[in-house]
């Protein structure tokens, strides 16, 4: 007899998978994966390649983060504030994404590869900021719902 379990967990992961870009997170967080590989290809190609390293940290980062997401790990190990967590990546993601992309925009005259990756990674810089304020304000709605309690008769 065949074994259905394996290729129906392999079906609901890439249903997950499906449903998971379709939400406005997973949108942001494949389009972060997206523009990092795309910025890894560009300081790849040019004269000076060590500006890659953030693009690869990014990438890692924002993966990990989409796999916890997608497969909802998020809901079952609650050791880790994973909003916080995600809050974190992101603003440090957008601030170091930013100077990079601003010192190979100013100092890369002559190497066209290291320019676009400098524009690539200003346009990164933007998703991740938009990623930081969309967490920001989900942060902020969660606060404001699990207000202390006041127990005066104590």
């Amino acid at each position: 007899m065949a074994d259905t379990t394996a290729s129906s967990a392999g079906g609901n992961c890439l249903e997950k998978l499906k449903n998971y870009v379709k939400t406005p997170k997973g949108f942001i967080l494949s389009a972060e994966i997206l523009l990092s590989f795309i910025i890894i290809i560009c300081y790849g190609a040019s004269h000076t390649g060590g500006y890659s390293s953030v693009a690869i940290c990014e990438m890692i980062f924002a993966m990990i983060f989409f796999g916890i997401f997608m497969m909802e790990m998020d809901k079952q190990f609650l050791l880790v504030n994973w909003l916080w967590s995600d809050l974190f990546r992101a603003g440090i993601g957008a601030v170091l994404y930013l100077i990079v992309s601003l010192i190979n925009v100013i100092g890369g005259a002559g190497d066209g590869a290291r320019i676009a990756g400098g524009v690539f990674g200003l346009i990164a810089g933007l998703v991740f900021a938009y990623d930081t304020y969309t967490i920001y304000l989900e942060v902020k709605t969660t606060r404001q719902h699990t207000a202390a309690s006041t127990n005066d008769g104590v």
